[in-house]
């Protein structure tokens, strides 16, 4: 009856997430938890009525999972059914009648097979179709009619049917497998045709992160067009606010080797806005000036470029729309040598994994042409549900305040261990070009709440559970960076979403200049 469940609806790491214990804690350990999380969010230590108010909320969330997890029997119904589990009736009394030893028996079983199926989507499938249809005939015929009935003539347009054609498609997917910790490959390919002619190519990449503040990818490629690739990009953080990146790659064809190089430094210019400067160097030479503003609801680009042999002037708005079907409509401008060009457009989620879109491209003297998109995503929550997720974790943090500051005062008393800084979430995307952090959190503060006598233990849990913390990137790969101190030595460690944490290290005791 278990495997009836949707896969969505067995949730069995929230309660042991939140207690941040293992899923096989004893009932000493489970108690020593909730006896600190409730000194930490009791209402009577809060004056404000709304810091009382968020400190309620979580003090009974708290509760609840201590309640769940202390009882046996409903803590053997969790593992196996979570939280709805111990919600339903009627048709689950058989089931919850059943001895500890046996549901926890048929919960081994439901998560080998759900490890089968998070190995399955580790391999991040993404894909895009796109198709051109040139419409330039359609408003031709109305400039002919126009021409004929200013001119006396009478006697109407042409006949027949405007002549609108499929002149170009795009096809592109790729996967990503996680070979260990650091290193990951990335198999891609495309298949385009334009006008008759078409070609394709297949790339694999193996990328390496090098440290917390970087990571290395080398590239090879082949294709019908333009011949073998070979390529390295580097990535690197600067500081908080800034990174750069660098590409080099020498493309192999019939008339010689053509090496291009394209560096790029990016900077935030505020929690929204993002700034580039891009060079580039090779068969196309290019200097490339851009800033892009991402909030909730608009997302909006302006770029100039001078090269051989494009120049142009770009701009462009998007309007998001707050609802289930993440809606959005779009419009730009683009504007150089090779004439103008302005499109717009809209894009809706028709499915779980599918977005639809469609755009208008009106240009001179290219025409009027209608490209429709639809695209395959790896599994992303509404905005609404990573808003208040967001909202939740950002209350959290403000109750936590007060504690952390004793714990920073007991910690420096000593020399023990003191969070500098803590990011969480997905800090290597494929398009270097898009803002490294748009989907990483700071959660300084909640890590640094978890010390406890010099010591942050973190169990085999998705952190994302961890109060204080929140899911930036549903669906994706994340881990956890941080820089810490500890006995007056700076560190630096990075691990998996699910992967069991212990500081200080074994080798932290033994060398602290290591």
């Amino acid at each position: 009856m278990a495997a009836a469940l949707d896969e969505d609806e067995i949730d069995n790491d929230d309660y042991y997430s939140l207690l941040n214990v293992r899923k096989e804690a004893t009932q000493d350990e489970l108690k020593a938890s909730y006896r600190r999380l409730c000194m930490l969010y009791h209402p009577d230590k809060h004056r404000d009525p709304e810091l009382k108010r968020q400190a309620e909320q979580l003090f009974n969330l708290v509760h609840q999972a201590y309640e769940v997890l202390s009882d046996p029997q409903s803590r053997a119904i969790y593992d196996v059914y979570g939280k709805r589990g111990l919600e339903v009736e009627g048709w689950e009394v058989v089931e919850r009648k059943r001895t500890p030893a046996e549901i926890r028996e048929e919960y081994e079983r439901l998560q080998r097979e759900r490890e089968e199926r998070r190995l399955q989507q580790r391999t991040n499938p993404k894909g895009t179709i796109s198709v051109g249809i040139d419409a330039t005939d359609l408003f031709d015929r109305y400039e002919e009619d126009y021409e004929e009935i200013s001119g006396g003539d009478g006697g109407g347009g042409g006949g027949g049917l405007p002549h609108i054609e499929i002149n170009k498609m795009h096809i592109s997917q790729s996967i990503e497998a996680p070979l260990t910790t650091t290193d990951t490959a990335i198999l891609s390919g495309s298949l385009s045709t334009h006008n008759g002619n078409g070609g394709g190519n297949i790339n694999l990449a193996l990328r390496r992160v090098t440290s917390a503040k970087g990571w290395g990818e080398v590239e090879f490629g082949a294709g019908d067009t333009h011949g073998p690739l070979f390529g390295l990009k580097i990535f690197r953080n600067l500081t908080s606010r800034c990174f750069t990146t660098a590409h080099c790659g020498m493309q192999f064809s019939s008339r010689g080797i053509r090496p291009g190089l394209t560096t790029m430094l990016a900077r935030h210019l505020d929690k929204n806005t993002m700034g580039y400067l891009q060079w580039r160097w090779g068969t196309q030479s290019s200097m490339n000036t851009s800033i892009v503003r991402d909030t909730k609801s608009s997302h909006f680009t302006f770029a100039v470029q001078l090269g051989i042999p494009h120049t142009f002037i770009m701009m462009s708005y998007q309007y998001k729309f707050q609802d289930d079907d993440q809606t959005k409509i779009k419009g730009s401008v683009k504007s150089g040598f090779f004439g103008t060009v302005v499109e717009y457009g809209a894009e809706t989620k028709i499915s779980r994994h599918s977005i639809l879109g469609a755009t208008v491209s009106v240009g001179v003297p290219q025409g009027v042409s209608l490209k429709i998109k639809e695209l395959e995503k790896q599994r992303e929550s509404s905005a609404s549900d990573i808003a208040k997720k967001k909202q939740e974790a950002e209350a959290a943090v403000m109750l936590m305040q007060e504690s952390v500051r004793r714990i920073i005062e007991a910690e420096e008393s000593r020399m023990g261990l003191i969070i500098l800084n803590a990011w969480y979430g997905k800090f290597v995307t494929d398009n270097s070009r898009k803002h490294e952090r748009a989907r990483v959190i700071d959660v300084t503060v909640p890590l640094q709440c978890l010390v406890k006598d010099s010591k942050l233990i973190l169990t085999e849990a998705s952190k994302a559970g961890l109060p204080g913390f929140y899911d930036p990137c549903v669906g994706e790969e994340k881990s956890l960076k941080m820089l810490y101190q500890f006995r007056g030595v700076m560190h630096q460690c990075l691990c998996g979403d699910t992967e069991a944490l212990r500081i200080p290290k074994q080798s932290h005791r033994i060398d602290n200049d290591s």
